[in-house]
């Protein structure tokens, strides 16, 4: 979470924040002047991705291609790019951040935007639902020549873990491309950055809600370039027959994840790779943090008892603060 106004000492530096894809958006630039355009950009960058990927929308191009399963399906450059991406992602993690999960997540209750979902009544563990996951993200056939996409039938994809930090970077990089100064853009705990960051970096904080006050528990770091990401089961949680869920899920049990983690922050070259990681990382348990330090990717875990861990050289907390000691700096690939 970053906050959604430039500190008192950003002399120079300008933002905007709103609404969009169900999360807050948080615009930062290094230039003033640029805001207006950074912005026009960003918001034509984000209904792009809308309209190719949401799951939500009768008229994307995800739910022609989730409603065509077992046919193969012309699609964009842009959903080709999203697709490839969940297809690496699923690859990467040994199928831990699985794209194939919307029949899942539609049975835990998850059919619009979460926050028309009943709200969530005490805390329950999310039940077991009888749906064995099998690894179907390896017979997603995409290819990128033809441009054609063929979801295999019975399977409906939901790109929600890395399509909105798609986004994070193509916006950040889009509006650099076209203003040629620093930008940093945030999408619901997603955050990209492009071109020349502050002297003192991107001021960010890091909470278990990216709409929280500053003074909500957490952290604030600073990264110079690349991205950060924060996965939570904290916030997407609502209330389906009588149990809580989360939008979390476990492709071994097609259920809302258990896991030891409320929160997961990383950074990393870039957002999609941080949101890759921070997702996975919830799934992963225990084993999580010695995954994250293999892979010298600095991160942070809250666990259910507010404990923290820290990996890969992420920052120590000023207990009295909460500020991070040293700046972090994400990593490079």
């Amino acid at each position: 979470m970053i906050d959604a106004g430039p500190p008192p000492s950003d002399v120079g530096r300008a933002g905007a924040s709103w609404e969009a894809l169900g999360s807050g958006v948080v615009l930062r630039v290094s230039d003033p002047r640029a805001l207006a355009t950074a912005r026009r950009l960003v918001e034509r960058e984000l209904e792009a991705i809308d309209r190719a990927c949401s799951r939500f929308r009768a008229d994307s191009e995800l739910s022609r291609a989730n409603d065509l399963a077992g046919r193969p399906v012309r699609v964009s450059p842009l959903l080709a790019e999203a697709v490839e991406l969940a297809l690496s992602a699923a690859r990467a993690t040994d199928g831990d951040v699985e794209p194939t999960v919307g029949r899942a997540l539609e049975r835990a209750g998850y059919d619009c935007d979460w926050r028309l979902l009943p709200a969530p009544a005490g805390e329950p563990a999310p039940p077991a639902i009888t749906l064995r996951m099998l690894p179907a993200w390896r017979a997603v056939t995409l290819d990128r020549a033809t441009s054609t996409l063929k979801v295999p039938p019975g399977v409906r994809l939901d790109l929600g873990a890395t399509a909105k930090a798609l986004a994070a970077d193509r916006a950040a990089a889009t509006v650099f491309a076209s203003t040629g100064c620093g930008v940093l853009v945030s999408l619901g705990g997603d955050i990209a950055s492009s071109g020349p960051s502050p002297a003192e970096g991107w001021e960010i904080r890091v909470t278990d809600d990216h709409r929280s006050r500053p003074s909500a528990p957490g952290q604030t770091v600073s990264i110079d370039s690349g991205g950060l990401a924060t996965s939570s089961i904290t916030v997407r949680r609502w209330s389906h027959r009588g149990h809580t869920m989360h939008h979390l899920i476990d492709p071994a049990t097609g259920a809302p994840a258990r896991t030891p983690w409320r929160t997961v922050s990383v950074a990393a070259a870039n957002c999609a790779q941080a949101n890759i990681a921070a997702t996975a990382a919830l799934l992963r348990s225990h084993a999580a943090p010695g995954w994250l330090a293999e892979l010298h990717l600095p991160a942070r875990l809250q666990a259910d008892d507010g404990s923290v861990v820290t990996v890969g050289g992420w920052p120590a907390e000023d207990p009295a603060t909460g500020q991070g000691l040293e700046r972090k700096q994400a990593v490079r690939s």
